[in-house]
């Protein structure tokens, strides 16, 4: 699932503070030696595609979400309409998604012909409703395809456990959630496959579009690297049709370099979380909750407000970058507008379209920027 949403990117006043929405310079600054030395490594080996780097950081990404296997790829969308191939996704059978989530979701699920079937979301986490799912399964539903949004897991024990019993297919889209954890697991633990964004403003992101997914299931991981190299594991010889969805060797090199310094940034995010959250709520606003026994990764830290665009004009003014995700539920959507879906079809998907602001939790925050965004958001409520 993308990271693209509207962002206020207006110049401070004299005086004060700019705080970025997120500072990839300062990342990079942070660890240049290890980015620079990974990546004249490839140059220099010209491995530029599906070579030891890549092999090494899907074993590593594997290892970090507790699974057998990871598969790497060219971006998110195309993990999700891998993984729909591997698992054989019928023409025309419908795919349960949440209305409110990035379009590459039901995109994905489009592209491999099926039908994405929106399901409306939770108001105090955003996350697709459990019972709302529930009830728009029809004779015809095939799988689920649940979105660990703003980066927390849905309660995939429950989602599990309602798949295999009425035997439908579970991928979670993962793009925002590296690392989380639900009940002591990790994205990939109770489904067929859960697929990873690496676009470069995810936790864990490159410097241009990676996707990877993560399985249990040895043979679709096999299939999956030949899917995604044309079919084939050898240089001419093509088991079957497959297309160009590869990972190349640049960006797998990044990202292997990256990948240590993920749970620093993740604890990073999650202290500027918890300030965010007790001081914001102590002052009336209204935040998305993190579930007791869920481990949220905060991707995003995203608050309600009845007058969203007045606090966002404020915030840009006093030189904080904020973003909305996403300001038009995918129901609404004119590329699903087919589907027949109007004003009101999914209202809390649509109420947190309207009031939903993202702040910043880059982990490179500093203490200062953290209590002055809390300063002036406190201040404009």
């Amino acid at each position: 699932m993308g990271n693209d949403a509207h962002a206020s990117k207006k110049g401070s006043p004299s005086g004060a503070m700019r705080v970025p929405f997120l500072d990839l310079g300062a990342q990079y600054h942070s660890i240049r030696e290890e980015i620079d030395s990974a990546i004249a490594e490839v140059i220099r080996t010209s491995r530029f595609i599906i070579g030891s780097d890549e092999t090494k950081f899907e074993r590593a990404f594997a290892d970090s979400h507790r699974a057998p296997y990871a598969v790497g790829c060219s971006c998110g969308t195309s993990a999700i309409y891998i993984a729909l191939q591997a698992l054989r996704v019928p023409k025309g059978a419908e795919v349960l998604v949440p209305s409110m989530t990035y379009i590459a979701t039901a995109e994905a699920v489009s592209v491999a012909g099926a039908t994405p079937v929106f399901v409306d979301s939770e108001p105090d986490t955003g996350l697709i409703d459990f019972d709302a799912m529930k009830r728009a399964v029809t004779p015809r539903t095939w799988g689920v395809i649940p979105v660990h949004l703003y980066g927390q897991m849905v309660e995939m024990p429950k989602f599990a456990a309602f798949a295999k019993e009425r035997r439908l297919r579970l991928i979670e889209d993962a793009a925002q959630a590296h690392v989380a954890e639900c009940h002591g697991q990790r994205p990939g633990a109770l489904s067929d496959a859960a697929t990873f964004s690496f676009f470069p403003g995810k936790n864990l992101g490159a410097y241009g579009d990676a996707g990877a997914i993560v399985t249990r299931d040895q043979a679709m991981a096999h299939w999956m690297r030949q899917y995604r190299n044309h079919g084939r594991l050898d240089k001419y010889r093509h088991e079957f049709v497959g297309f160009g969805f590869r990972l190349d060797g640049i960006q797998a090199a990044i990202l292997q370099a990256k990948l240590p310094h993920l749970e620093r940034w993740t604890e990073r995010r999650r202290t500027v979380a918890v300030r965010y959250r007790t001081a914001l709520t102590a002052a009336g606003v209204r935040c998305l909750i993190e579930r007791p026994y869920n481990r949220h990764v905060y991707h995003l830290f995203v608050i309600r407000h009845p007058d969203r665009e007045r606090l966002r004009k404020v915030l840009g003014e006093a030189g904080i970058e904020t973003g909305i995700h996403y300001p038009i539920p995918l129901h609404l959507q004119p590329a699903y507008a087919s589907a027949g879906h109007g004003p009101g079809s999914f209202p809390e998907s649509e109420a947190l379209a309207r009031e939903g602001l993202s702040l910043p939790i880059d982990p490179e925050m500093t203490d200062e920027q953290v209590d002055y965004v809390i300063q002036q958001v406190c201040a404009h409520v």
